[in-house]
């Protein structure tokens, strides 16, 4: 285990607030539709399953009891320095989110905590503060619609944003933003906006970029100003393999005398990409802290981002995408 003291950096975001550039979040392991599926046969309780190279968290009741190891997991991420906490509201865990924060005695400036919002999506107001009633907090430092596709019209994503834009103004999230949208879903939102999003949070690994830098969506969102921030940024080296990419990111790991995890998170970093990972362990969080001991060169940036263009891999939301759909 590192054992390093390592202030993550911060990028900052369009409405003049700073976001960590790593932070630690409970993301799905399974895909969204397969979890609801699960949540209709009632065989969800309390589920902890392998992802990224981590331990995502999950609980299908979010009126269960409190899940002590879920809040302690949490609290040793915020003992070494990942200030940066990353929920949703369907996840039903903002509650431990909550007593994780309090118990950790951190000072609430230090903390930059995100939700979701997609299950209340038609009664935003509502939905802010159940989720900060949850968390025990006055206002998040972020908010996200977390999926674009509840909608049936242009104005219901515009109507969605409206509706956020008014959580921003009242005080209740710092920033705003959205979450899995793609360029139609950007275009029409920003037709009505007043308040541009500031963060767009997407599946992004070298096995799916989205059409790369120059490509429709990252392109928009950097003409914008738009950060994008990438959960599942380990794919490659986890759910993905065998791929490409393996040869080098064995090779720069060596070079590096880091894990390959880190090179992964290092390829996002060094892009300015917001990168969200987890895990229960606390070794393995530590060494991803070795992530900000380096940087790639952009050759080697470059070669990672060309390698990976040989190989596609969506993780996520496959029932709303054709198979070779890499945008």
């Amino acid at each position: 285990m590192a054992n390093l003291n390592i202030q993550i950096p911060s990028l900052k975001l369009n409405d003049g607030n700073s976001i960590p550039l790593i932070g630690y979040g409970s993301k799905l392991a399974t895909g969204w539709s397969q979890m609801l599926n699960h949540l209709k046969m009632g065989i969800l309780s309390l589920q902890l399953t392998n992802m990224k190279a981590g331990t995502a968290w999950y609980k299908s009741d979010s009126g269960s009891s409190i899940d002590r190891k879920l809040v302690d997991a949490i609290k040793t991420a915020i003992k070494l320095g990942y200030y940066h906490l990353d929920g949703a509201e369907v996840y039903n865990t903002e509650s431990e989110l909550g007593v994780a924060i309090k118990e950790s005695k951190v000072s609430r400036e230090k903390l930059f905590i995100t939700t979701k919002v997609s299950t209340n999506i038609n009664d935003i107001s509502n939905a802010i503060d159940t989720s900060l009633k949850k968390l025990q907090l006055d206002y998040v430092d972020l908010y996200l619609i977390h999926q674009p596709f509840f909608t049936s019209s242009d104005s219901d994503l515009q109507s969605a944003w409206a509706a956020m834009e008014k959580v921003k103004a009242d005080g209740k999230a710092k920033s705003i933003g959205v979450s899995n949208y793609l360029l139609p879903h950007l275009t029409t939102t920003m037709k009505t906006a007043t308040v541009t999003p500031s963060i767009n949070q997407i599946e992004y690994h070298p096995y799916l970029q989205h059409g790369g830098s120059d490509g429709p969506l990252l392109n928009y969102m950097k003409e914008h100003n738009i950060a994008n921030s990438a959960y599942a940024p380990l794919t490659a080296i986890t759910k993905a393999k065998p791929g490409p990419l393996d040869g080098l990111y064995a090779d720069l790991a060596k070079k590096y005398y880091v894990s390959e995890g880190e090179i992964a998170l290092r390829w996002c970093v060094d892009q300015d990409v917001v990168s969200i990972t987890t895990s229960g362990k606390e070794e393995r969080l530590s060494d991803y802290l070795r992530t900000m001991t380096f940087t790639l060169t952009p050759k080697e940036i470059n070669e990672i981002s060309q390698i990976g263009e040989k190989k596609h891999y969506r993780g996520f939301w496959r029932n709303k995408f054709s198979e070779n759909d890499r945008l």
